[in-house]
């Protein structure tokens, strides 16, 4: 708990967020990725969202305008919606990835650093050896064998295609790194006071995991995550360029992927849509992240040494 000017307490995690709002740069990037997520959450429920799948030739290649501010592509149909539309995809491919990665390595970290001996052993080879393969490398050969693939789990049958292998591609990837710091902070708390108390009273080990531990070494895996979004919505345009990500849909990859050949005919007004919502989505998110980085850590904060 903290006390707040009024002497009252507020919890941790309140306080946090009354910090980072109370930075202009970090409250403005908030509600540019507020803004993001509604965008995506709209498109979502299909209410009234713009059409980008009506063709009209006669309309192809026309520059932005009052009825179409980004303009049309080759086939008549109008960019903004594009965009708009591409804001879902790319949204929902961090989100789930960012979840499915923060889970693993944090669930492994914790599992790793705490009981030590052959899991250790074992967790860490692993993630050593995933990090030794260079990741784009790394991603493309995940996206690109899960694709298209069936599979049975407990009588059902699923299958992998299109973007689902994007998420399975980035999350069963992007856990290395928070595995590798969570493992290393649950080492240094495994053998302090409040932990051998815990253990002292009879609490098992998943127990004192969960209870001790944890709260201790999450705010980590918020900062991971909150960083980690970026680097996966330019993953999925890298693999929706490469035609391994989103399939008849619209997504920023596949708009700058149609770009480059409409370059040659001076139509940049695709190619700017792309990278714009890109280019937004990405500055705020560093500039929020660095912000949840800062007030996460107890120094900046002045609760610790």
């Amino acid at each position: 708990m903290i006390m707040n000017a009024g002497g009252k307490s507020e919890g941790y995690w309140i306080s946090t967020g009354k910090e980072i709002i109370r930075r202009p740069r970090a409250a403005v990037s908030l509600a540019v990725i507020l803004f993001y997520l509604a965008v995506a959450a709209w498109v979502y429920t299909g209410w009234r969202v713009p059409d980008w799948e009506t063709e009209n030739f006669e309309m192809a290649y026309r520059p932005p305008s009052r009825a179409h501010p980004f303009g049309t592509d080759i086939y008549g149909r109008d960019v903004l919606a594009k965009t708009v539309y591409g804001t879902r995809v790319a949204v929902s491919v961090a989100l789930t990835a960012s979840v499915l990665a923060v889970t693993i390595g944090l669930g492994l970290g914790l599992i790793a650093g705490y009981f030590g001996g052959w899991v250790d052993e074992l967790i860490t080879w692993l993630y050593s050896t995933i990090q030794s393969i260079p990741y784009i490398i790394l991603i493309l050969a995940f996206a690109f064998v899960l694709q298209d693939r069936r599979f049975s789990l407990f009588g059902l049958e699923f299958r992998i295609r299109g973007i689902n292998s994007v998420y399975l591609a980035l999350g069963l990837t992007g856990w290395v790194g928070l595995c590798r710091l969570i493992r290393g902070e649950t080492i240094k708390h495994r053998d302090r006071e409040y932990v051998v108390a815990a253990r002292a009273l009879g609490a098992s080990g998943f127990r004192i995991v969960a209870r001790q531990i944890l709260p201790n070494v999450f705010h980590l895996a918020v900062i991971t995550f909150s960083l980690g979004f970026i680097s996966y919505i330019h993953a999925e345009v890298i693999l929706s360029f490469l035609g391994l990500g989103a399939k008849n849909v619209p997504s920023w990859g596949v708009m700058i992927d149609d770009a480059k050949l409409e370059l040659f005919r001076g139509v940049w007004w695709q190619l700017a849509a792309a990278t714009a919502a890109i280019f937004f989505i990405s500055l705020c998110l560093h500039v929020f992240g660095d912000a949840v980085r800062d007030a996460l850590d107890p120094q900046q904060r002045g609760e610790g040494g």
